[in-house]
């Protein structure tokens, strides 16, 4: 009986290095909660600065009214990849671990295609002037976007990014809310995300 345990013992953990070993588990929870940081202080300063707030789906301002909200999008963009790529490469590096392997590059693959489409379908929303759908398009590309990093990554970005498409959705038909369902999913799902990930996988 005690040898039939110890096989069975030993296929789960068999079983356990090989999920680890087709799993990138080095994405940081901090980076996650520092990039929704940075999406609250951009829309704070879209609606402050620029008062970007569309009500309906068609935009009443020019593409040059538009334009610092495209700066700051960007900057956030910016903040946020530097940080995971950062924080991510010291995790693996404290765990003698190489960041850029057969996983990370799958990982990235299937993320940036679905990324890449919803930049492209944005843009182009932008420079037609549909500014009310931009919120829904986004979370709703970088939720199937992070439902496919799930796939490679913790289970718990699964939940994330079906969580984004709901508020992507929602962002849709409440065009007068879609700053505001923006802000609850780039950022405070983020935020609850990343220290969630922190406390579950990194303490």
């Amino acid at each position: 009986m005690n040898k039939h345990q110890n096989h069975i013992q030993d296929l789960a953990e068999i079983r356990s290095m090989m999920e680890r070993s087709s799993k990138f588990m080095s994405l940081s929870g901090l980076s996650g909660a520092l990039a929704g940081i940075y999406a609250l202080a951009g829309v704070f300063l879209a609606y402050t600065m620029y008062d970007f707030n569309p009500t309906e789906i068609i935009s009443s301002k020019s593409i040059f009214e538009v334009s610092g909200v495209v700066v700051i999008a960007l900057l956030v963009l910016v903040f946020s990849v530097s940080s995971a790529v950062y924080l991510s490469y010291r995790k693996a590096t404290s765990k003698g671990e190489n960041i850029w392997n057969a996983t990370s590059r799958r990982l990235l693959l299937n993320v940036s295609i679905p990324l890449l489409a919803g930049a492209g379908l944005s843009l182009v929303l932008f420079l037609k002037g549909i500014d009310g759908l931009i919120p829904s398009v986004t979370l709703l590309f970088y939720g199937v976007a992070l439902y496919s990093a799930g796939i490679f990554s913790y289970r718990e970005i699964k939940v994330l990014g079906i969580i984004q498409v709901i508020l992507g959705l929602l962002a849709a038909y409440f065009v007068s809310y879609a700053l505001i369902l923006w802000a609850l999913g780039f950022g405070i799902a983020h935020i609850i995300y990343g220290t969630y990930i922190h406390i579950r996988h990194e303490r």
